[in-house]
């Protein structure tokens, strides 16, 4: 039986289900962290879903070994891998990476051939990038029999054996996690190959595209914008040469109904630096800017007596984004602890001052690494960061009210969407991230006839304490 009478031609019973009074409002994502970098291996502009740093490096590749200021000639370091160990040290979860680059990219490939066919068979990298470039690749062939394929990156090798061309390339790419099989021809398939012979110079892998620029920094981003993301963050790049392209893509992705935040580090540790460069290129609810930056193990300096290196606050800011994550929109990050080892540069009480009052999220020494105060670069209303994500839960509004597009606009319909509403914002009440709100659901005729149903509610956040004020009176 249909949940909607159609017709009533044949005389019998019709039964209509109507299903709006169980319509809610199901969970809502608040800690999937976006992130956009270079590396030297992974997939270029497609967003890879991660879980941990480990599944991190197998994706994008070890870390180089971090250069603070790359003589000239010499390629910036790789961005994205190190701001990804920051995500999770902070406590990140579920993490979407885009990886990016500056140049036409190469991978790196292999040519098998026999006596008859010069190019019998390519392999190829499974992505572009130098990491490739370390990988062998040995084809045993005897003078009777199956072939033996043999490819080795550092701890790890697979071997494939097979008759001919046509099963070992089936093989390969079925199984391999390193390489794929292309190229081969129909007619060519039964060909045994005998031999292999790794790229010339000037066809191996890279380069990895270091030195990317906004213009691929603004192509990852909307890479990230159709991805469930609520916390944006950009390796490597300070906030006055980044936030430009950033504040476009969080503009662009609010309009699609995509709210996030940015989290983004200043370009200098110097206080005068960070208020004339950073502060001053950014006002803006969604943008937190942090600063200093943070002094951290570089896996390329583990055989050194000094293994860490001084971070420029762009990896704080992956470090506060992935703290970020793991609370609850309410809950304030101020005199919360952050997993640094130790800062860059431990400001004084007058330098914390004056950046406090140029809106800069400030990390401190105090019983470990702690946020100062919780704000972003706003000078209104939602300078709490607390204040911005309870809002944003808005996300909620829209998800509850969305089934009811096409249905009657009538008092039952929008009686069901009230109650859908009421459902989530008394759970915002009962969460403690609303004191109380206000809602009602109404349409006159001409907004019967024009199909809109208006929603009027008024969202009263709970905010945090950032001061206790303490009055004395001695007798």
């Amino acid at each position: 039986m249909s949940e909607t009478i159609g017709e009533l031609i044949l005389p019998g019973t019709y039964i209509e289900v109507r299903s709006e009074g169980l319509i809610g409002v199901g969970g809502i994502s608040t800690g999937n962290i976006g992130v956009v970098g270079t590396a030297n291996r992974g997939p270029l502009g497609t967003p890879q879903i991660l879980g941990s740093y480990l599944e991190a490096l197998d994706t994008f590749g070890d870390p180089d070994r971090f250069v603070a200021a790359p003589i000239e000639g010499a390629a910036p370091s790789l961005t994205l891998t190190r701001t990804l160990e920051q995500v999770f040290t902070g406590g990140g979860s579920t993490v979407y990476a885009v990886r990016v680059a500056n140049a036409d990219v190469q991978t790196m490939s292999w040519t098998m051939s026999n006596a008859e066919v010069a190019a019998l068979l390519r392999l190829e990298a499974t992505s572009p990038g130098t990491w490739a470039n370390a990988i062998t690749v040995t084809l045993t062939a005897p003078s009777e029999g199956d072939v033996t394929l043999d490819v080795v990156f550092r701890r790890v090798k697979e071997t494939f054996t097979a008759a001919n061309a046509g099963a070992l390339a089936a093989a390969v790419n079925s199984g391999s996690g390193l390489v794929v099989a292309r190229g081969l021809e129909v007619a060519n398939r039964g060909a045994r190959p005998n031999a292999v012979a790794a790229a010339t110079a000037a066809a191996v892998g890279g380069p990895d595209g270091a030195a990317a620029q906004t213009t691929q920094i603004a192509a990852g981003l909307a890479a990230l914008a159709s991805q469930p993301v609520n916390i944006v963050v950009v390796g490597g790049f300070g906030a006055n040469a980044i936030a430009a392209t950033v504040i476009a893509h969080l503009e662009a992705t609010e309009n699609d109904g995509r709210e996030r935040l940015a989290v983004l580090g200043a370009s200098s540790d110097a206080p005068a630096d960070v208020v004339t460069n950073d502060a001053s290129a950014v006002t803006n609810p969604r943008v937190i800017l942090v600063a200093p930056g943070i002094r951290a193990a570089d896996p390329a300096r583990s055989a050194e007596s000094d293994p860490t290196v001084r971070l420029p606050a762009s990896y704080a800011a992956a470090l506060v984004a992935g703290r970020l994550s793991t609370v609850a929109p309410h809950i304030s990050l101020t005199n919360k602890d952050v997993a640094a080892s130790s800062l860059a540069r431990d400001y004084s009480r007058a330098e914390q001052k004056s950046l406090l009052t140029n809106r800069v999220l400030v990390l401190r020494k105090q019983f470990g690494i702690r946020v100062l105060k919780a704000i972003t670069t706003d000078d209104g209303a939602f300078r709490q960061i607390s204040v911005r994500r309870i809002v944003d839960a808005k996300s909620g509004v829209r998800i509850g009210s969305n089934p009811y597009i096409g249905r009657l606009n009538n008092s039952r319909v929008r009686a069901a969407l009230k109650a859908t509403l009421d459902g989530f914002l008394s759970g915002m009440v009962l969460d403690e991230m609303l004191i109380s709100y206000e809602l009602d659901v109404t349409a006159t005729r001409a907004q019967e006839i024009n199909g809109i149903a208006q929603v009027s509610m008024t969202l009263r956040p709970t905010f945090s304490i950032d001061f206790v004020k303490v009055i004395m009176n001695l007798e």
